[in-house]
């Protein structure tokens, strides 16, 4: 006798299964897909829907001798317990067994056959009865967020602080929005989420903690995105309150900032976190002594985790900053110069013509809707996934370097231009060119040696 598998499926929630899903041969697979008739009119309910290869399936098993029907969960049978029960019963009226992959009896005759049957105690058959339900109104529910994400509607749940909701998605909240346009300007003048956290509380009142600080930064809403379950997003859904070039510096600095140790990012001295001492391995932090009445102040910088007896002893901090400025200026040129540097512009246009081209394809979609070559609802779903890949590539293209590095050293090999950054300014700056500096003793001196990102390992 045949095996057959039938598989109800939603393309706004899954893809369809491959041949290994059943752990045995089948003669035959019958799928209907959810679709939802759209226009004008309101949608209509898919309790109405037809399902046309189930019906082929049952013609076929009254023509040809059928064992056994797959499926892979028993609501796929129907939108409701009635229609679950009435496939069910047109199965038991050409004898014809049930399989259920996810909760199989031991008489594989199907859940609601054994039910009817009275086959399972009361307690049994309330429980699997309540767990299908409930798996019932879980797929509609993910459904109607399905159809938000074609329709580039917000997700469920409050609103992001600095937007409210309105009717088509979400609107500029202008009384808070401000507070938040502060905040990103604070970590992109000093590149620190915890100075960008104080400030909000000294000036606003308003205060977070350092992780709600990180999420905002992150978060593509204020960037004018939404981003959807899987991680697709879709971008220019509604009013921004950061630009484009502003989120590509917000997203560098985040993952410059990854790579210092903690705290790092946000302390005060522009060294910090940058100098290692080659002879124990450590890192180096810096100590603040001051004099009796405190009019004096002290900078050393000594190792954290030192092994070595006698231990190594500290540096001045300012003749270690001097040292620091004076070999940027000479090993920056020479470095940049040996390095063979990606062609930006070539990258860039290769991204522009991928994006140009997926842009064609999405304004070819109404043409044909309208010729109808396709519905209306197969249109949607592919401009879907046609703007999720537009919005991959522009982020590939809004993550390269803005400016040419060549040129920028010219200006950053000018000893003067370190001397008249702040110190907050200066490590911001350091942090842009400098991946480590290791403090090489040599008996009573000592010399730096810089470790800059682009050199090689």
């Amino acid at each position: 006798m045949r095996v057959v598998a039938y598989i109800y499926t939603d393309p706004l929630l899954e893809s369809a299964p491959d041949s290994t899903t059943w752990g045995w041969e089948i003669d035959q697979v019958y799928q209907d897909l959810a679709i939802e008739a759209s226009g004008n009119k309101l949608v209509k309910k898919r309790l109405e829907q037809p399902r046309s290869q189930w019906l082929q399936l049952v013609a076929d098993c009254q023509t040809m001798p059928t064992g056994w029907v797959l499926v892979r969960q028993l609501e796929e049978l129907g939108e409701s317990m009635q229609a679950v029960g009435d496939r069910l019963a047109q199965l038991e009226s050409l004898e014809v067994g049930l399989i259920c992959l996810d909760q199989l009896p031991d008489d594989a005759a199907g859940l609601l056959g054994a039910i009817a049957q009275s086959e399972m105690v009361p307690a049994e058959m309330l429980k699997r009865l309540q767990e299908m339900q409930m798996a019932q109104r879980s797929r509609r529910i993910r459904q109607g967020h399905a159809r938000n994400r074609v329709k580039a509607l917000p997700p469920p749940g409050k609103a992001p602080y600095g937007y409210r909701r309105g009717k088509s998605g979400y609107v500029i909240d202008r009384s808070t929005a401000p507070v938040i346009k502060d905040f990103f300007e604070q970590f992109l003048l000093y590149g620190t989420v915890r100075g960008a956290v104080r400030y909000l509380a000294k000036r606003y009142s308003k205060r977070i903690s350092v992780s709600t600080g990180q999420r905002w930064l992150s978060n593509p809403v204020y960037r004018g995105d939404l981003e959807y379950q899987g991680g697709n997003r879709i971008r220019n859904t509604h009013d921004p309150i950061l630009s484009r070039d502003e989120a590509a510096q917000i997203d560098r600095l985040l993952r410059r900032n990854r790579r210092l140790p903690r705290r790092s990012a946000s302390a005060p001295r522009s060294l910090a976190g940058l100098v290692f001492c080659s002879e124990c391995q450590s890192s180096m932090t810096i100590a603040r002594v001051t004099t009796h009445r405190k009019d004096r102040e002290y900078l050393y910088l000594r190792p954290t985790q030192c092994a070595q007896k006698p231990k190594c002893k500290a540096i001045d901090y300012d003749a270690v900053l001097q040292t620091t400025i004076t070999r940027i200026c000479e090993d920056l040129p020479q470095a940049i110069a040996g390095v063979e540097l990606p062609d930006m512009v070539r990258i860039k246009q290769g991204i522009g013509g991928a994006i140009a081209a997926k842009q064609a394809l999405l304004d070819q979609l109404a043409p044909l809707v309208e010729a109808g070559v396709l519905d209306q609802e197969t249109a949607d779903l592919r401009a879907y996934k046609v703007r999720s890949e537009i919005s991959d590539l522009e982020n590939q293209l809004s993550q390269l370097p803005p400016v040419d590095l060549k040129a920028t050293v010219q200006t950053v090999s000018l000893p003067q231009f370190w001397l008249d950054l702040s110190e907050t300014e200066r490590r911001f700056y350091f942090r842009e060119f400098i991946r480590q500096i290791d403090l090489i003793r040599q008996d009573k001196n000592w010399d730096l040696k810089l470790i800059f990102f682009f050199s090689p390992p």
